[in-house]
Protein backbone atom coordinates (compact mmCIF):
# COMPACT_ATOMS: atom_id res chain seq x y z
CA UNK A 1 0.00 0.00 0.00
CA UNK A 2 0.79 3.37 -0.41
CA UNK A 3 2.62 4.99 2.60
CA UNK A 4 -0.20 7.71 4.09
CA UNK A 5 -2.89 6.79 1.43
CA UNK A 6 -5.47 7.28 3.90
CA UNK A 7 -4.90 11.37 3.10
CA UNK A 8 -5.32 10.87 -0.48
CA UNK A 9 -8.75 12.21 -0.55
CA UNK A 10 -7.96 15.55 0.39
CA UNK A 11 -4.68 15.71 -2.19
CA UNK A 12 -7.34 14.31 -4.95
CA UNK A 13 -6.85 17.17 -8.28
CA UNK A 14 -10.28 18.24 -9.28
CA UNK A 15 -12.03 16.80 -12.02
CA UNK A 16 -12.40 19.99 -13.60
CA UNK A 17 -8.90 21.06 -13.45
CA UNK A 18 -8.15 17.57 -14.55
CA UNK A 19 -6.55 17.07 -18.60
CA UNK A 20 -9.66 14.91 -19.84
CA UNK A 21 -8.63 11.25 -21.23
CA UNK A 22 -5.95 8.76 -22.51
CA UNK A 23 -6.52 6.43 -24.80
CA UNK A 24 -4.26 2.89 -25.02
CA UNK A 25 -4.83 -0.20 -26.65
CA UNK A 26 -3.04 -3.83 -27.47
CA UNK A 27 -1.17 -4.29 -24.15
CA UNK A 28 -1.68 -4.46 -20.28
CA UNK A 29 -2.49 -1.59 -17.56
CA UNK A 30 -0.65 -2.50 -14.64
CA UNK A 31 1.26 -1.40 -11.39
CA UNK A 32 4.70 -1.31 -10.95
CA UNK A 33 6.35 0.46 -7.42
CA UNK A 34 3.39 2.55 -6.66
CA UNK A 35 2.71 4.00 -10.52
CA UNK A 36 0.33 3.11 -13.06
CA UNK A 37 1.98 2.07 -16.27
CA UNK A 38 0.78 0.45 -19.44
CA UNK A 39 3.00 -2.20 -21.20
CA UNK A 40 2.39 -2.66 -24.88
CA UNK A 41 4.18 -4.67 -27.86
CA UNK A 42 2.87 -2.11 -30.11
CA UNK A 43 0.67 -3.15 -33.40
CA UNK A 44 -1.88 -0.01 -32.19
CA UNK A 45 -2.03 3.62 -31.68
CA UNK A 46 1.00 3.51 -29.29
CA UNK A 47 4.34 1.80 -30.08
CA UNK A 48 6.32 -0.91 -28.01
CA UNK A 49 7.15 0.48 -24.90
CA UNK A 50 6.29 0.80 -21.01
CA UNK A 51 4.72 3.65 -20.54
CA UNK A 52 3.75 5.66 -17.05
CA UNK A 53 0.36 6.97 -16.37
CA UNK A 54 0.00 10.62 -14.60
CA UNK A 55 -3.23 8.94 -13.23
CA UNK A 56 -3.77 11.91 -10.67
CA UNK A 57 -4.30 14.27 -13.51
CA UNK A 58 -6.59 12.59 -16.07
CA UNK A 59 -10.33 12.00 -15.26
CA UNK A 60 -10.50 8.61 -17.51
CA UNK A 61 -8.51 5.74 -18.89
CA UNK A 62 -10.20 4.38 -22.37
CA UNK A 63 -8.80 0.62 -23.16
CA UNK A 64 -9.14 -0.25 -26.31
CA UNK A 65 -9.10 -3.80 -27.73
CA UNK A 66 -6.16 -6.56 -26.91
CA UNK A 67 -5.77 -4.58 -23.62
CA UNK A 68 -5.93 -6.29 -20.09
CA UNK A 69 -5.92 -4.86 -16.53
CA UNK A 70 -4.95 -6.06 -13.20
CA UNK A 71 -6.56 -5.38 -9.71
CA UNK A 72 -3.99 -3.35 -8.41
CA UNK A 73 -4.39 -1.14 -11.85
CA UNK A 74 -8.33 -1.13 -10.60
CA UNK A 75 -7.48 0.05 -6.73
CA UNK A 76 -5.25 2.71 -7.78
CA UNK A 77 -7.83 4.34 -10.15
CA UNK A 78 -10.71 4.01 -7.86
CA UNK A 79 -8.66 5.66 -5.27
CA UNK A 80 -7.92 8.82 -7.05
CA UNK A 81 -11.23 9.04 -8.62
CA UNK A 82 -10.15 8.33 -12.08
CA UNK A 83 -12.80 6.03 -14.25
CA UNK A 84 -11.79 3.14 -16.64
CA UNK A 85 -14.04 2.28 -19.92
CA UNK A 86 -13.88 -0.30 -22.11
CA UNK A 87 -14.33 0.81 -25.72
CA UNK A 88 -13.96 -0.59 -29.34
CA UNK A 89 -11.18 0.71 -32.19
CA UNK A 90 -11.95 4.10 -32.07
CA UNK A 91 -14.15 4.55 -29.51
CA UNK A 92 -17.66 3.42 -32.00
CA UNK A 93 -18.50 1.20 -28.99
CA UNK A 94 -18.83 1.30 -25.22
CA UNK A 95 -18.46 -2.51 -23.36
CA UNK A 96 -18.35 -0.84 -19.86
CA UNK A 97 -21.29 -0.73 -18.15
CA UNK A 98 -20.60 0.41 -14.05
CA UNK A 99 -22.44 0.73 -11.99
CA UNK A 100 -24.52 -2.11 -12.34
CA UNK A 101 -27.73 -1.06 -10.86
CA UNK A 102 -30.59 -2.69 -9.89
CA UNK A 103 -33.61 -2.76 -12.37
CA UNK A 104 -35.97 -0.85 -9.81
CA UNK A 105 -35.53 3.02 -8.94
CA UNK A 106 -38.08 2.64 -6.22
CA UNK A 107 -34.71 3.10 -3.31
CA UNK A 108 -33.23 6.52 -5.02
CA UNK A 109 -37.26 7.84 -5.35
CA UNK A 110 -37.82 7.33 -2.11
CA UNK A 111 -34.63 8.64 -1.31
CA UNK A 112 -34.92 11.62 -3.58
CA UNK A 113 -38.42 12.57 -2.08
CA UNK A 114 -37.53 12.39 1.94
CA UNK A 115 -34.30 14.51 0.77
CA UNK A 116 -36.48 17.49 -0.58
CA UNK A 117 -38.48 17.68 2.21
CA UNK A 118 -36.53 19.33 5.13
CA UNK A 119 -38.95 17.76 7.64
CA UNK A 120 -38.81 14.07 6.19
CA UNK A 121 -35.21 15.13 5.81
CA UNK A 122 -34.96 15.71 9.31
CA UNK A 123 -37.04 12.60 10.63
CA UNK A 124 -34.38 10.01 8.65
CA UNK A 125 -31.52 11.84 10.07
CA UNK A 126 -33.40 11.50 13.75
CA UNK A 127 -33.85 8.20 13.06
CA UNK A 128 -30.16 7.05 12.00
CA UNK A 129 -28.97 8.95 15.39
CA UNK A 130 -31.59 6.77 16.92
CA UNK A 131 -30.57 3.28 15.89
CA UNK A 132 -26.76 4.93 16.79
CA UNK A 133 -27.49 6.00 20.38
CA UNK A 134 -29.86 3.36 20.85
CA UNK A 135 -32.92 5.91 21.98
CA UNK A 136 -35.60 7.96 20.83
CA UNK A 137 -33.65 11.77 20.02
CA UNK A 138 -36.03 14.73 21.44
CA UNK A 139 -34.35 17.53 19.29
CA UNK A 140 -35.03 18.87 15.85
CA UNK A 141 -31.94 20.71 15.58
CA UNK A 142 -29.36 19.07 13.03
CA UNK A 143 -26.13 21.02 14.63
CA UNK A 144 -27.89 20.04 18.31
CA UNK A 145 -27.70 16.47 17.50
CA UNK A 146 -23.80 16.52 16.05
CA UNK A 147 -23.51 18.06 19.54
CA UNK A 148 -24.82 15.22 21.19
CA UNK A 149 -23.07 12.93 18.69
CA UNK A 150 -19.57 14.22 19.62
CA UNK A 151 -19.87 13.76 23.17
CA UNK A 152 -21.02 10.55 23.14
CA UNK A 153 -18.53 9.53 20.40
CA UNK A 154 -15.64 10.81 22.90
CA UNK A 155 -17.14 8.70 25.68
CA UNK A 156 -17.37 5.63 23.43
CA UNK A 157 -13.63 6.41 22.35
CA UNK A 158 -12.26 5.95 26.04
CA UNK A 159 -14.97 2.66 27.15
CA UNK A 160 -13.76 0.82 24.19
CA UNK A 161 -10.08 1.59 25.24
CA UNK A 162 -10.27 0.77 28.46
CA UNK A 163 -12.50 -2.34 27.47
CA UNK A 164 -9.74 -3.89 25.59
CA UNK A 165 -6.57 -2.27 27.59
CA UNK A 166 -5.57 -0.17 25.36
CA UNK A 167 -3.79 3.25 26.53
CA UNK A 168 -6.17 6.14 25.28
CA UNK A 169 -5.47 10.00 25.29
CA UNK A 170 -7.68 11.45 22.83
CA UNK A 171 -8.50 11.98 19.25
CA UNK A 172 -6.13 13.02 17.21
CA UNK A 173 -6.11 12.76 13.23
CA UNK A 174 -3.80 14.91 10.61
CA UNK A 175 -5.70 14.30 7.32
CA UNK A 176 -2.17 15.80 5.70
CA UNK A 177 -0.35 13.09 7.73
CA UNK A 178 -2.97 10.41 8.84
CA UNK A 179 0.55 7.97 9.93
CA UNK A 180 1.40 10.82 12.58
CA UNK A 181 -1.11 9.77 15.39
CA UNK A 182 -0.59 7.19 17.91
CA UNK A 183 -1.90 3.29 16.86
CA UNK A 184 -5.07 3.28 18.44
CA UNK A 185 -6.03 6.64 16.30
CA UNK A 186 -4.23 5.39 13.18
CA UNK A 187 -6.54 2.07 13.97
CA UNK A 188 -9.15 4.17 13.87
CA UNK A 189 -9.10 5.85 10.89
CA UNK A 190 -8.55 2.16 8.88
CA UNK A 191 -11.60 1.10 10.76
CA UNK A 192 -13.68 3.87 9.36
CA UNK A 193 -12.27 3.63 5.82
CA UNK A 194 -13.16 -0.32 6.22
CA UNK A 195 -16.65 0.20 6.95
CA UNK A 196 -17.47 3.27 4.14
CA UNK A 197 -16.04 0.90 2.02
CA UNK A 198 -18.50 -1.99 3.12
CA UNK A 199 -21.49 1.25 2.80
CA UNK A 200 -20.51 1.98 0.01
CA UNK A 201 -21.14 -1.75 -1.75
CA UNK A 202 -24.50 -1.46 0.59
CA UNK A 203 -25.60 1.76 -1.26
CA UNK A 204 -24.68 0.88 -4.61
CA UNK A 205 -26.34 -3.03 -4.34
CA UNK A 206 -30.02 -0.99 -3.61
CA UNK A 207 -29.50 1.81 -6.43
CA UNK A 208 -28.99 4.98 -3.69
CA UNK A 209 -28.09 7.86 -4.64
CA UNK A 210 -24.17 8.53 -2.76
CA UNK A 211 -24.30 12.14 -3.10
CA UNK A 212 -27.92 13.01 -0.88
CA UNK A 213 -26.91 12.89 2.94
CA UNK A 214 -28.96 13.27 5.49
CA UNK A 215 -26.79 14.08 8.28
CA UNK A 216 -23.33 14.99 6.20
CA UNK A 217 -23.45 17.08 3.47
CA UNK A 218 -20.70 17.75 1.38
CA UNK A 219 -18.74 14.96 0.44
CA UNK A 220 -19.75 12.78 -2.77
CA UNK A 221 -20.21 9.98 -0.87
CA UNK A 222 -22.01 12.07 1.73
CA UNK A 223 -25.27 8.61 2.03
CA UNK A 224 -22.40 6.09 1.87
CA UNK A 225 -20.86 8.27 5.16
CA UNK A 226 -24.40 8.22 6.81
CA UNK A 227 -25.02 4.10 6.63
CA UNK A 228 -20.66 3.88 7.68
CA UNK A 229 -21.92 6.02 10.83
CA UNK A 230 -24.45 3.52 11.96
CA UNK A 231 -21.75 1.05 13.46
CA UNK A 232 -19.73 3.73 14.27
CA UNK A 233 -20.16 3.09 17.82
CA UNK A 234 -20.07 -0.36 17.82
CA UNK A 235 -18.19 -2.08 14.88
CA UNK A 236 -15.83 0.40 13.91
CA UNK A 237 -14.30 0.79 18.03
CA UNK A 238 -14.40 -3.17 18.23
CA UNK A 239 -12.44 -3.32 15.32
CA UNK A 240 -10.00 -0.68 15.87
CA UNK A 241 -9.25 -1.10 19.42
CA UNK A 242 -9.25 -4.73 19.11
CA UNK A 243 -7.06 -4.55 16.43
CA UNK A 244 -4.34 -1.85 18.34
CA UNK A 245 -4.09 -4.21 21.48
CA UNK A 246 -3.08 -6.98 18.95
CA UNK A 247 -0.88 -4.61 16.95
CA UNK A 248 0.98 -4.16 20.37
CA UNK A 249 1.48 -7.64 20.77
CA UNK A 250 2.93 -8.79 17.58
CA UNK A 251 3.86 -5.69 16.22
CA UNK A 252 2.50 -6.31 12.85
CA UNK A 253 1.20 -3.01 10.68
CA UNK A 254 -1.48 -1.97 11.96
CA UNK A 255 -3.52 -1.55 8.89
CA UNK A 256 -3.14 -5.46 7.95
CA UNK A 257 -4.55 -5.99 11.44
CA UNK A 258 -7.58 -3.74 11.11
CA UNK A 259 -8.18 -5.21 7.33
CA UNK A 260 -8.21 -8.49 8.24
CA UNK A 261 -10.47 -8.27 11.38
CA UNK A 262 -12.95 -6.16 9.72
CA UNK A 263 -13.44 -8.56 7.01
CA UNK A 264 -13.78 -11.06 9.77
CA UNK A 265 -16.27 -9.38 11.84
CA UNK A 266 -18.03 -7.90 8.43
CA UNK A 267 -18.71 -11.79 7.72
CA UNK A 268 -19.29 -12.83 11.22
CA UNK A 269 -21.92 -10.07 11.62
CA UNK A 270 -23.18 -9.99 7.83
CA UNK A 271 -22.76 -6.29 8.35
CA UNK A 272 -23.65 -5.40 4.55
CA UNK A 273 -27.06 -7.01 4.38
CA UNK A 274 -27.52 -5.31 7.94
CA UNK A 275 -27.41 -2.11 6.19
CA UNK A 276 -29.14 -2.96 3.23
CA UNK A 277 -32.05 -3.31 5.46
CA UNK A 278 -31.44 -0.62 7.21
CA UNK A 279 -31.43 1.55 4.30
CA UNK A 280 -34.74 0.41 2.87
CA UNK A 281 -36.08 0.62 6.53
CA UNK A 282 -35.27 4.89 7.08
CA UNK A 283 -36.17 5.28 3.61
CA UNK A 284 -39.89 2.85 4.16
CA UNK A 285 -39.15 1.47 0.96
CA UNK A 286 -40.83 -1.31 1.77
CA UNK A 287 -44.00 0.37 2.80
CA UNK A 288 -44.05 2.45 -0.12
CA UNK A 289 -43.37 -0.80 -2.20
CA UNK A 290 -46.45 -2.23 -0.71
CA UNK A 291 -48.57 0.70 -1.13
CA UNK A 292 -47.38 1.02 -5.02
CA UNK A 293 -48.61 -2.64 -5.23
CA UNK A 294 -51.51 -2.07 -3.92
CA UNK A 295 -52.21 0.77 -5.73
CA UNK A 296 -51.28 -1.17 -9.31
CA UNK A 297 -53.70 -4.10 -8.09
CA UNK A 298 -56.48 -1.35 -7.85
CA UNK A 299 -56.20 0.48 -11.01
CA UNK A 300 -55.50 -3.07 -12.67
CA UNK A 301 -59.25 -4.39 -11.28
CA UNK A 302 -60.66 -0.79 -12.55
CA UNK A 303 -59.34 -1.07 -16.04
CA UNK A 304 -60.91 -4.79 -16.18
CA UNK A 305 -64.23 -3.49 -14.86
CA UNK A 306 -64.31 -0.80 -17.54
CA UNK A 307 -63.51 -2.97 -20.09
CA UNK A 308 -66.04 -5.45 -19.31
CA UNK A 309 -68.57 -2.26 -19.12
CA UNK A 310 -67.28 -1.31 -22.93
CA UNK A 311 -68.51 -5.00 -23.85
CA UNK A 312 -71.33 -4.82 -22.66
CA UNK A 313 -72.21 -1.97 -24.09
CA UNK A 314 -70.93 -3.15 -27.62
CA UNK A 315 -73.07 -6.14 -27.29
CA UNK A 316 -75.91 -3.78 -25.89
CA UNK A 317 -75.35 -1.70 -29.37
CA UNK A 318 -75.31 -4.87 -31.41
CA UNK A 319 -78.29 -6.36 -30.10
CA UNK A 320 -80.35 -3.32 -31.07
Amino acid sequence: MLSGRLGLEKARIPHLDRHGLVWFDRGRLEVEDGCLRFVTAGGGELAAGDYQIPHQAISIVLLGPGSSVTHDALRLLARHGCALAAIGEGAVRFYTAPPLLPDSSAVARAQVAAWADPARRMEVARAMYALRFGEIVRTRDIDVLRGQEGARIKQSYALAAQRFGVSWHGRRYDRANPEAGDLPNQAINHAATAMSSAAAVAVAAVGAIPQLGFIHEDSGQSFVLDIADLHRHDLVLEIAFGAARDALKTHDPIERIVRRRAAQLFRQKSVIPLMIDRIKSLLAVDAQGKDAQAKDAQAEDAQAKDDERAKDDLRAEDDG
